[in-house]
């Protein structure tokens, strides 16, 4: 009997000439093996655990991202993927996310789909309602040129650099750097003592926008001021107007729309005093008599909204 040539791609066999392209199929939900994770103390759990409830990641950590959502965001604007964790009520999800990673050049490596219990994944999840999918994305490394560039469509856009010190709730940094990407900022920067813009209270806050948009995380703020200068990028401090309207004409009339840093300060502290020194202008909000400030969020929301304005005016 003669012997069976070898089969090629697709079922052909070697003699039927040429062979078709290789393709790779996408991963689907049903191609995925995997064993369930019973332990508390499995070492996936573990670092789910710390990614998921913590502050936010060192520079070696992995971002924890949970829910279906920000998930597919993060694999559609390029994260590589280190881990994803599906429970019983996440397997609906997992379709989904499958086929955003299928689009991608790094996809999601079948060993590191994981599958565990649902009360196992409440145990590392950071929400009250968890939705059952969790992911660990390697962190992009974003240099001081990029937040001024801006994100490929901005390119040809001048810097609008957001930058936040001492904003300390995570649900405020979060609410500004949503609104930086809404009104087209270029970039943000996270000066210590805020925030980390990567710890999951700000990224659900952000509704995704800090995986988008270039972030530099815990940069000092004296180097972050001489940068700025070096790079001719005016600094603007936002602040409320005072009670003498005459005073504020001025500052109620920044130009936004040359190179620009907005500082942002936390409620009750305010701005550093080397930022106040060092800032060419000071752009001032109006407000009624009766409100004394608004929160972080907000004014920084309220100037991103007037420099957007004057752009497109421009």
């Amino acid at each position: 009997m003669a012997e069976r040539e070898p089969t090629g791609e697709y079922g052909r066999s070697s003699g039927e000439g040429p062979r078709r392209p290789q393709h790779t199929p996408p991963m689907r939900e049903r191609d995925i093996h995997s064993d369930v994770i019973t332990s508390r103390d499995n070492k996936w759990l573990k670092k789910f655990r710390a990614a998921l409830c913590g502050t936010g990641p060192e520079h070696d950590e992995p971002i924890g991202v949970e829910g279906p959502k920000l998930i597919v965001d993060a694999v559609r604007c390029g994260l590589e993927t280190e881990a994803l964790l599906v429970s019983n009520a996440g397997e609906g999800h997992l379709e989904q996310i499958l086929r955003a990673a299928a689009e991608t050049e790094s996809g999601v490596p079948r060993s590191r789909v994981l599958r565990t219990t649902d009360k196992l994944f409440a145990s590392v999840a950071g929400t009250e309602a968890p939705q059952g999918v969790a992911a660990l994305f390697r962190q992009r490394t974003w240099g001081f040129e990029d937040v001024l560039r801006g994100p490929g469509p901005m390119r040809e856009a001048a810097p609008l650099v957001v930058v936040m010190a001492g904003v300390q709730d995570p649900g405020n940094v979060g609410t500004i750097i949503r609104s930086a990407e809404a009104f087209g900022a270029t970039g943000v920067v996270a000066a210590r003592g805020t925030a980390d813009p990567w710890s999951p209270k700000a990224l659900r806050a952000s509704a995704g926008s800090a995986l988008r948009l270039p972030v530099l995380r815990g940069m000092a703020v004296p180097v972050l001021l001489a940068q700025l200068k070096m790079a001719r990028v005016k600094i603007y401090v936002a602040g409320a107007a005072s009670r003498d309207a005459a005073s504020d004409i001025n500052e109620l009339s920044s130009d936004l729309r040359d190179p620009a840093a907005v500082f942002i300060g936390s409620e009750g502290a305010g701005l550093p005093p080397e930022v106040l020194h060092a800032a060419d202008a000071t752009i001032s909000i109006p407000m009624s008599e009766a409100v004394e400030s608004l929160n972080a969020g907000v004014a920084a929301s309220v100037v991103l909204f007037e420099a957007a304005r004057q752009r497109k005016a421009k």
